[in-house]
């Protein structure tokens, strides 16, 4: 269990060292600066580092450290539960930073700059995790070095068949995403780290379960077994997919695009009074017809 232990202190030290960016960055930069660039960067960090410490403890920690899978999933719900409190409204990905884009919640700009700052965050923990993992503080960190350099695709099914599970588990957690937007953290944030448990659980025996570009990118673009057009494919189209999927599920539509709903039929919320009925007297008058009041005007000749 010594493995474990150095593991969970790596998870911490990550945490405060990204929380300590954010903090810098939030006292030196403008908000517009922080919210779409430092924030974004200091969450793809953390999250890229943390999910590559816990991917090797999946890997490796079954017969290497022996703990098996529910030590590994305990610690995933953690890890996302703080990154929930933790991201300080940052989404560490790029299929939530394109889904802000077509709410209308951002403009072209942000977008691409959340999303060259995710793209940065997550290249930066690769290559820092590297280095930690070079330093062979475990037995496992050693047997990591040694795989690393030939690791195989996390893709372990038919590539459609990939390609349907990263967009299914994407589908549902925006779905779950949209839901809970305006929820208060204290719902919003273990259901979401128990959507994304769930869902780890169920798809990664086949893809890893990523649903999440930038983290996947990082993860397992590098290794044998698929090419480069396998991985965007199941990695970046498939999560892009689901996403679409669950936002036109929600919304009906998709606002940046167009904005007439295509699914749901919207009814006015405000009722339309009925016109009372009126006399129409000598002069051309109109006169309101009292109540039960009986029509005594005669037809002309």
């Amino acid at each position: 269990m010594a493995g474990l232990n150095v593991s969970i202190t790596f998870f911490s030290l990550v945490v405060a060292l990204c929380q300590a960016l954010r903090w810098l960055s939030k006292w030196l930069l403008s908000p517009g600066a922080y919210s779409c660039l430092a924030r974004e960067l200091a969450g793809s960090l953390q999250l890229c580092m943390s999910c590559l410490e816990l991917r090797m403890l999946v890997e490796i920690g079954l017969w290497g450290g022996g703990f098996g899978p529910d030590v590994v999933l305990t610690l995933l719900f953690l890890l996302f539960a703080v990154h929930g409190i933790s991201f300080d409204g940052a989404s560490a990905n790029p299929t939530i930073s394109v889904q802000e884009f077509l709410l209308l919640e951002s403009n072209l700009a942000t977008a691409v700059a959340k999303l060259l700052a995710e793209g940065v965050g997550t290249g930066l923990g690769w290559a820092l995790t590297k280095l930690y993992w070079s330093w062979e503080l475990t037995q496992l960190h050693f047997i990591q070095n040694l795989i690393s350099s030939e690791c195989s695709s996390s893709i372990h099914t038919s590539l459609h068949h990939a390609a349907f599970v990263e967009g299914a588990c994407s589908f549902f957690f925006h779905l779950v995403l949209l839901k809970l937007q305006q929820s208060h953290p204290v719902y919003r944030v273990p259901t979401l780290a128990a959507t994304v448990t769930f869902l780890t659980y169920t798809a990664g025996p086949f893809t890893g379960a990523f649903f999440n570009p930038a983290l996947a990118t990082a993860a397992t673009f590098h290794c044998s077994g698929n090419s480069f057009w396998d991985y965007v494919q199941v990695y970046w189209l498939g999560p892009l997919a689901g996403m679409l999927a669950a936002l036109l599920l929600y919304q009906g539509n998709i606002p940046r695009l167009f904005q007439r709903n295509l699914l749901y039929s919207q009814k006015s919320k405000y009722r339309i009074p009925r016109a009372r009925v009126t006399l129409q007297v000598e002069g051309d008058k109109p006169q309101q017809r009292k109540k039960g009041e009986k029509n005594t005007t005669k037809p002309h000749a």
